[in-house]
């Protein structure tokens, strides 16, 4: 591989021209001034990760809110044949001198990273009076490698080779502009504006032949014998014609389109009572049907994004491509392909059923296959390109690399990964208490419940505070959930009324967005409420917002602090350039679209650096619905935000949830069911019950299996006690997964306690640990939970039997039955609608705990180990209090366990460490599980007990 390098940096010279520009050695790295003006700096870490800015003054870099470490890499820094080069532990970085291309290796000389120079742009824009500078860059074009990470997007990509995202925060979409690579690397692109990561330019909407421009739309129409062009557009009030005329685009995306909508189909409407739909509901069922012949002028794979609420159907030339249902407060988009040839057209038919809601097809022509298949990002504005590049042999070490850049993921409580019920919302005090009560009285398994919104009086959101008529007492509600041994956790929103003292307070100091209430807009509470979010850009807004919390709520003893709107989302269907505008930051004066990503991370450091100072002892929890690079390091887990209730959805999140864990963040989850059902789940349809159920079944033992097990939706209310209680085969198998989680607490604490040592990952693409297994680059409905577990989620109506793939290089036991399988292989797993596909890997060693009721019972330690035999083992089990901030100075213990195959020998190794309320000895069985089928493994009674004190035992089972 040294040849290689040698031989590569030789060819690079020759392309090179003369020697040109110059370079100079700095503190930690290089700076190299190029023939054409601009200036590439590249410093250097200690782990071997590099830092890469470009820019006409390399100082004028703004500073990261993401990354907090500074480099303090010793690399040599060298000149040759028209290059510069900086070798640090991790590989080499080489700037050539005329354009400053980069080119990155890894420290066996292997190619990493390639630019296209010629892409390179750096190009002023100006917003709000202020210079600003759109950026973009591109390596390895036409590459191969398997591309993950960026976030939590919900259009079912995995490997985005060939995709494109958009980076830009909504509710559903998390924006981390980190990239993981097969190829060995992550790349940190660090710019807080709306980024595009393949295409680089934006997705536009397909219009009329007007004879320009590459999307070209006719009617199926004829006038005098010519073509007429744009969409035949038919609306329909009921089974009723109403309107029938020709339009040049699809555009009714957001609220500020609906003033476009014919008067002639225009519904009657009465009030939304339930969501944020602020235009109502229609009475009257209304349909659109646009049809167009869509001709392309490039022949390829041509992508569309349509943006809808609502029912919409899209068939390609009489074959559907789409089929969705979103809740019209909150639209998103769905992705469908077309394979096209120049010149050839393709009838396009966009059956919709508006219900006030919102919609728009947008498309990209083919890219050339080099750039389709490329490694590119473009952000909006930036004051220079930056980025960082972490060498790494593998993706767990990419997402180390990741979190030394932008901070370790803190220890969270062993109570989170407990099961959490939630609920849109408990109006009263009581309502909360019976449903502790009720999961106690059913002895089903809880640690935590959840108030949402709206405790506090209609027109004081902000205070803080809760409505006296509704929750009498609050602190005692409080107590009396800690003492059934649970939980509670608090919503709490950076919104505010401006009648709130709290509200003015913020606005005394200049830390409230004005835009919003200049506007005019209006909530959907009562009759609707002027509001605005506080700006958290400021040390200064930080502190007054968390000492308002915390002088109102943390003395009623809530546990956890859930974050919600954080992207933020002040008004529902606004469009992206009015968000832009109102986010403008009034403390700093910062433009919105230049800070359009990064609301989240000062929000939630915010109120994790107040819950530390004052509660220096214990563990914070935040849950927030949207984040941003580096918010792993604010105690916060991440969920999916307000999903829909439907199949499609809940296949949605397997690829989220992986890609963002890809990303470095650890904690996630999602709620089970989804959160907004459609009228014949939420109206308990009978004709539609069954669906439900399932539906709900299949998400939950999805839940079981995520890194955070949470239930939460609008009605029909989910608690376990409540929506089984007459279906006893659903009531069985949410029981018996609910049992399942707690019963493997130990391994998933263990896991949990990898990810703030280890920097490690709970959810886990197969990719990630079967890099060399070409088939797990795709595969986006499986995962691993830790490394023992392959998960295989039912993810469609009425299915019994599944397709899993079982990665090669291991061999992998049913977990239903006890079978073991080959590796390498597809099968056809079946999966009863009580149970799920779940396979454990050859080789793992997975300790289980007694049946509890919550993480604060005591087990006295009594431990089972289930060891899977077929190939050599270990695991080394965690311990510690669980809820302190001990870890920190050492206070836990580790057992290690190993399995040696070939002797079949099990050896439990001496304990090290300690912490106050160990189980000093113990009570260990032991189950050897060899493949002979039969019985769900985790049902197998141990074989062999012993008494463990710590010190090593070694027993032998052939």
């Amino acid at each position: 591989m040294r040849l290689a390098l040698a031989a590569t940096a030789s060819l690079l010279a020759l392309t090179s021209s003369a020697l040109a520009g110059e370079a100079r050695q700095v503190d930690h790295g290089m700076i190299v001034s190029t023939d054409n003006g601009e200036e590439v700096r590249v410093l250097a870490f200690a782990d071997g990760s590099f830092r890469v800015t470009v820019a006409d003054d390399v100082t004028d870099a703004a500073e990261s809110l993401m990354v907090i470490a500074q480099p303090d890499g010793l690399p040599r820094f060298s000149t040759d044949d028209g290059w510069a080069s900086l070798v640090s532990s991790g590989g080499t970085a080489m700037v050539q001198l005329t354009d400053g291309r980069l080119v990155v290796y890894g420290r066996e000389g292997e190619l990493l990273l390639d630019e296209n120079a010629s892409a390179r742009s750096i190009t002023p824009v100006e917003l709000e009076g202020q210079g600003w500078f759109a950026t973009r860059v591109q390596f390895n074009r036409g590459t191969d490698e398997g591309l993950y990470g960026l976030g939590q997007h919900q259009n079912r990509q995995m490997n985005y080779n060939g995709e494109d995202v958009e980076l830009a925060q909504h509710n559903m979409a998390i924006a981390v502009p980190y990239l993981v690579s097969t190829r060995g690397y992550g790349l940190l692109w660090d710019n807080n504006s709306i980024t595009r990561v393949g295409d680089p330019e934006p997705y536009e909407k397909l219009v009329a032949d007007r004879g320009y421009g590459m999307m070209r739309v006719n009617s199926p129409d004829h006038q005098m014998g010519d073509v007429i062009p744009g969409w035949r557009a038919e609306y329909f009030l009921g089974d009723e014609l109403v309107l029938s005329r020709y339009e040049d685009t699809i555009d009714y995306q957001y609220l500020r389109n609906q003033a476009d909508w014919p008067e002639e189909a225009t519904a009657a409407v009465e009030a939304a009572t339930t969501g944020q739909n602020t235009q109502g509901n229609a009475v009257e069922t209304q349909r659109v049907l646009w049809t167009g012949s869509f001709t392309p002028e490039v022949s390829g794979t041509h992508k569309f994004r349509l943006y809808s609420s609502s029912y919409v159907t899209v068939t390609a030339d009489g074959e559907e491509v789409l089929n969705r249902w979103r809740q019209n407060w909150n639209p998103w988009y769905h992705n469908f392909e077309l394979e096209l040839t120049a010149g050839e057209s393709v009838e396009l038919k966009i059956d919709w059923e508006p219900n006030q809601g919102y919609i728009a097809l947008e498309h990209a022509d083919p890219l050339p296959d080099a750039d389709r298949h490329s490694v590119s990002f473009a952000s909006e504005a930036g004051k220079a390109i930056d980025y960082y590049v972490v060498p790494a042999p593998n993706m767990d070490d990419a997402i180390a690399g990741y979190r030394r850049l932008t901070g370790k993921a803190p220890m969270m409580p062993e109570w989170a990964f407990g099961f959490w019920q939630s609920r849109q919302r408990y109006n009263t005090q009581a309502e909360l208490l019976d449903v502790v009560s009720a999961y106690r009285a059913a002895q089903i398994p809880i640690d935590n419940i959840v108030q949402d919104w709206f405790y506090w009086p209609e027109d004081s959101w902000g205070c803080h505070c809760f409505d006296p008529a509704r929750f009498p007492d609050p602190t005692a509600m409080v107590r009396e959930v800690h003492d059934q041994d649970a939980r509670i956790m608090i919503s709490v929103w950076p919104k505010f009324y401006p009648t709130t003292a709290h509200a003015q307070e913020l606005a005394a100091g200049g830390y409230l967005y004005e835009r919003p209430l200049e506007a005019g807009q209006l909530d959907w509470v009562g009759p609707g409420y002027a509001n605005t979010f506080y700006d958290p850009y400021t040390a200064e807004a930080r502190d007054i917002y968390w000492r308002q919390v915390r002088d109102t709520l943390l003395p009623m003893g809530f546990d956890a602090w859930w974050m919600d709107a954080t992207e933020p989302d002040w008004h529902s269907n606004l469009s992206v350039e009015e968000r832009k505008y109102q986010m403008t930051s009034p403390a700093t004066g910062v433009p919105g679209a230049a800070i359009f990503n990064s609301y989240p991370l000062p929000h939630a450091e915010g109120v994790a650096e107040g819950l530390r100072e004052a509660q220096p002892d214990t563990r914070p929890f935040i849950l927030t619905r949207s984040g941003f690079g580096g918010v792993q390091r604010a105690s916060a887990a991440l969920w999916s935000g307000d999903v829909a209730a439907r199949w499609d959805d809940l296949r949605d999140q397997i690829s989220a949830g992986l890609n963002l864990s890809l990303a470095g963040v650890p904690h996630w989850t999602h709620d089970i069911g989804g959160f907004s059902l459609e009228n014949r789940y939420s109206q308990e349809d009978p004709e539609h019950l069954p669906e439900w159920r399932e539906l709900y079944t299949r998400w939950f033992q999805f839940g079981a299996f995520s890194p955070l097990f949470r239930s939460h939706g609008e009605f029909p209310h989910r608690e376990t006690p409540v929506i089984a209680a007459d279906d006893p085969a659903m009531m069985e198998s949410l029981t018996y997964y609910h049992r399942l989680r707690y019963a493997l607490m130990p391994y998933i604490y263990t896991v949990a306690a990898g990810t703030h040592f280890d920097d490690g990952t709970i959810m886990r693409p197969l990719v990630m640990d079967f890099e060399d297994d070409r088939e797990t680059w795709e595969i986006d409905d499986e995962y691993l939970f830790g490394p023992s577990f392959l998960v295989a989620p039912v993810t469609q109506f009425e299915a019994r039997e599944r397709e899993v793939y079982l990665p090669a290089d291991a061999n992998w036991f049913d977990a239903n039955n006890g079978q073991r399988l080959a590796g390498g292989q597809s099968v056809t797993a079946a999966a009863p609608r009580e149970r799920m596909p779940l396979f454990v890997r050859a080789g793992a060693i997975v300790p289980t705990g007694p049946v509890i009721q919550s993480t604060a019972q005591d087990t006295g330690g009594v431990l089972t180990v289930h060891v899977f035999a077929g190939a050599n083992g270990s695991f080394t089990l965690y311990e510690d209090e669980g809820t302190d901030m001990g870890y920190r100075d050492g206070e836990f213990t580790r057992i290690p366990v190993s399995w040696d195959e070939g002797a079949r020998k099990l050896v439990i190794g001496e304990r090290s460490g300690s912490y106050p309320g160990m189980h000093a000895t113990r009570q260990i069985g032991i189950v050897v599980h060899d493949g002979d089928g039969g019985m769900e493994v985790f049902s197998a009674q141990p074989t062999t007990t012993i008494a463990y004190d710590g010190s090593a035992v070694e027993l032998s089972f052939r």
